[in-house]
């Protein structure tokens, strides 16, 4: 899941990546209220961790402009103003919850997959630009219907369902065609070929694990190596 950390403490920010990343997390961090909002316009975040005490813009206009622009992404608030008054405030704003410093991690974790939870982000699965929403079956990019073909959505929908992680060309071959269907070797090859023109420059890639199948991931950082695209 992808979150976007707002915090200008230099030192608690760096912790909090590292310890973020190594529960799962995938962190983009910032440390004032206008490159917050730049970064919240052009990517789809699980989350938002926000501090109210940034330069800029503070935390608590962030969240407004985020609001007014019908931007639902779950924000936590991350701040030393504990007080009910400042709470309230924020949550009055749009905050879906609120944690004071000092806070534990354990709680910091779990108050944050509890408002992704919430927001449904256990329905959908993002990647990149890309969407796929499992109570309907339907492929997005940019909130915009994916055109593609019975199998084309067969195959993104299978490769989405485990993004980061690799699929067995024999599996990817049995969802892509149906039982019984006599097709060639290299069929999931073009499949694959067509799929992959139809979501380029969505940040999503079609990794090719040789030897073994497929695998999903945002830009190329995650490619494995020997992996050819």
């Amino acid at each position: 899941m992808k979150i976007l950390l707002v915090e200008d403490d230099f030192d608690l920010s760096g912790a909090l990546v590292r310890v973020l990343v190594r529960r799962g997390f995938e962190v983009m961090h910032c440390g004032d209220g206008i490159d917050a909002l730049k970064l919240a316009k052009h990517h789809n975040f699980a989350a938002i961790v926000l501090d109210l005490s940034i330069p800029g813009i503070d935390g608590l206009r962030v969240l407004q402009r985020l609001r007014d622009a019908d931007d639902a992404t779950p924000v936590l608030i991350l701040t030393a103003r504990g007080a009910v008054g400042d709470r309230v405030m924020g949550l009055n704003a749009g905050a879906d919850d609120y944690l004071a410093k000092p806070f534990d991690l354990d709680e910091l974790e779990a108050r944050l997959r509890a408002i992704i939870r919430r927001k449904g982000g256990d329905r959908e699965i993002r990647c990149g630009a890309l969407r796929y929403e499992k109570a309907s079956g339907a492929c997005y990019r940019d909130e915009k219907p994916l055109d593609l073909s019975p199998r084309e959505t067969a195959l993104l929908k299978a490769l989405m369902a485990q993004p980061g992680q690799g699929v067995a060309k024999e599996r990817l071959m049995a969802l892509v065609f149906p039982t019984g269907e006599v097709v060639q070797a290299d069929a999931i090859e073009v499949v694959v070929h067509r799929l992959r023109r139809k979501i380029a420059g969505s940040g999503a890639e079609i990794m090719t694990l040789r030897g073994v199948g497929y695998l999903l991931c945002e830009g190329a950082a995650l490619a494995p190596a020997g992996s050819a695209a």
